[in-house]
């Protein structure tokens, strides 16, 4: 594939707070590339630096091969959709869509074959007469997105376009969106804080945090083999616990030996060691490489999800299997179900669910509370009625 965007070293600051860190990314043609992460982690300024709103206070943003830093926003072969779809309500989808090709005097005949293939794209076809404000959310969405696409740009930003669409609508636009990139060829740059779009949408996940790329690579990738305990906590639930590595493809960790797949550590390294909830068996007790007591149940649709605490440890499972809580388990793990992460300075931080047992102790503890205030204040009232 064709390199078509190049960030090199790029730094930005507000108000003498660093939110971009020396960012080196590359961007490919025809690639679906999504830019994930918390809020405040960067993603959306690095968008904006690409689409010229912001300018980079070091480094360099190339284009083609051609350094943009001064280039601006109309200027450059890029355009955007944003949160806010920002259409015109005085004029119809039609002429909504259209606008950009009439500010740049296209031929009649032109704009009306351009716009009329970008409204059959997605799917707007018999639209063209319509008032923008009869339209619901996700149809407004694809009148943004035709617009951002009916110049033909070489790479379309999207700033957390699928942020105000109800869930179902979100799924079905995930699905929309990836048809359209793939229609167009055109490179899609997309940010989102959500990690299922981004694993469902994207060819290349870039995950963000405190102005710093942590990690880039396919979905498969970055879900199965995170590089360090950010990526692997914030991509889907995980168990991450402290580990010695003996030897290769040797573990241990959980007051237990275990064989896994990893190697190319030093012997005795301190390591991160990330068992997905997923990936976990539940045997019976006897038959348990670890062995626990259920905390908690619930029930997802899909499969259950139970906290298991071993040894003040809370580990997460996730199973189609019913157990109860206060059952005495058995935990048995495969070895390619170990992953094996290099310490890092996000180690310690997550992986434990203690605190998401005991967040949830403390709320019912305050409800119970606040209800036996509430019947304390209410029984003179009660006395008084009988």
């Amino acid at each position: 594939m064709n390199k078509i965007i190049e960030l090199k070293n790029i730094t930005k600051s507000f108000d003498g707070e660093v939110v971009l860190d020396n960012i080196n990314l590359d961007i490919y043609d025809n690639e679906f590339l999504t830019l994930l992460g918390p809020s405040g982690c960067g993603k959306t300024t690095t968008l904006r630096i690409i689409g010229g709103f912001e300018s980079a206070d070091e480094g360099d943003v190339i284009f083609l091969g051609e350094r943009i830093n001064d280039v601006p926003p109309y200027k450059r072969n890029v355009n955007t959709v944003f949160q806010r779809y920002a259409l015109f309500p005085h004029l119809n989808v039609f002429e909504n869509v259209a606008f950009p090709l009439r500010e740049k005097r296209f031929p009649k005949a032109e704009i009306n074959e351009r716009v009329t293939e970008m409204l059959k794209l997605v799917a707007l076809g018999g639209f063209e007469n319509r008032s923008v404000n009869s339209l619901s959310g996700g149809q407004q969405q694809r009148v943004a997105i035709a617009r951002a696409l009916v110049s033909k740009p070489k790479v379309l930003l999207l700033d957390e376009p699928l942020a105000a669409l109800d869930l179902k609508l979100r799924k079905d636009m995930q699905q929309e969106l990836k048809k359209i990139q793939k229609a167009t060829g055109i490179t899609f740059v997309f940010v989102t804080h959500d990690q299922e779009e981004a694993l469902s949408m994207s060819d290349t996940v870039v995950v963000m945090s405190e102005g710093r790329i942590q990690q880039i690579g396919t979905p498969v990738d970055i879900y199965n083999e995170p590089e360090n305990a950010f990526v692997a906590d914030f991509i889907g639930e995980s168990n991450i616990l402290d580990g010695v590595m003996l030897r290769d493809k040797k573990v241990s960790f959980a007051g237990h030996v275990f064989d896994c797949v990893d190697s190319g550590f030093a012997p005795k390294e301190p390591v991160d060691v990330v068992v997905r909830p997923e990936d976990v068996d539940i045997v019976p007790e006897e038959k348990g490489m670890l062995k626990g007591v259920v905390t908690s149940v619930t029930f997802l649709g899909v499969h259950y999800e139970i906290i298991v605490d071993i040894d003040g440890f809370k580990w997460m499972i996730q199973t189609t299997d019913f157990w109860d809580v206060d059952e005495h388990i058995g935990l048995y793990i495969e070895p390619d179900a170990i992953h094996i992460m290099k310490k890092s300075q996000y180690s310690g931080m997550f992986g434990d669910y203690s605190s998401f047992s005991m967040e949830l102790d403390e709320i019912g503890e305050l409800e119970e509370e606040n209800l036996e205030e509430l019947g304390e204040a209410a029984a003179p009232e009660s006395e008084a009625v009988t």
